[in-house]
């Protein structure tokens, strides 16, 4: 991956994985796409987190009103089937005993006790909570109208959790994991992974 980018587009993500971070912490500016067609089974409505059994995906449930033919600014999430209750009983059974869980779990937590209507509404506030925590010097917007493709810098397709990537090199080694004990080190989870283990370490890792 290049050192330094001018921008990149990437698409809306829940909790994005660490080289979706890592690409935002190496670009001026960070263009999330706001238009597209909804994608399942994608970082839009899911994220990868390191349980007692393994890698553990977490998603988000979607209203179905529309079809999922619809603009990613448009789908609303399904708040009757209590999945922030899980996700978050996932996320403190996993991360409880890491070094920085206590930390930051206050400024995590009311993303499971608020109802945010839009999917992309709450993926981006959420994104810009993680990347302060992570104390990372930022610029966001959002792309104004769809494109198929951009010249340069187009990772909307690339970080998906069915494609296997070369943008996160572990290149700057292993970081603690609570269960690598069991499992071994699992590189890209969710950037919550790095956030608890490492805390203000993150951004170095990145």
């Amino acid at each position: 991956m290049t050192d330094s980018l001018k921008c990149c587009y990437l698409t809306s993500a829940y909790l994005p994985p660490i080289e979706y971070i890592r690409l935002i912490s190496r670009s001026e500016t960070a263009i999330i796409e706001k238009f597209e067609k909804y994608q399942k089974q994608s970082y839009r409505s899911r994220c990868h987190i390191y349980s007692a059994n393994g890698i553990l995906p977490l998603i988000i449930p979607v209203s179905r009103d529309n079809g999922h033919s619809v603009s990613i600014s448009e789908i609303k999430i399904d708040y009757t089937k209590k999945w922030q209750k899980q996700h978050w009983r996932a996320i403190v059974s996993a991360y409880k005993n890491s070094p920085f869980f206590e930390y930051y779990q206050d400024d995590i937590v009311p993303f499971y006790n608020e109802q945010e209507e839009s999917l992309f509404d709450f993926n981006y506030k959420v994104l810009e909570t993680i990347l302060n925590l992570i104390g990372m010097d930022y610029k966001l917007r959002t792309t104004e109208s769809f494109l198929n493709t951009y010249p340069v810098n187009d990772y909307r397709e690339l970080i998906h959790p069915k494609r296997e990537t070369t943008l996160y090199a572990n290149e700057n080694g292993r970081y603690h994991q609570v269960f690598a004990h069991k499992h071994g080190f699992i590189q890209n989870l969710s950037i919550l992974d790095l956030l608890f283990n490492e805390g203000p370490d993150a951004i170095s890792y990145l």
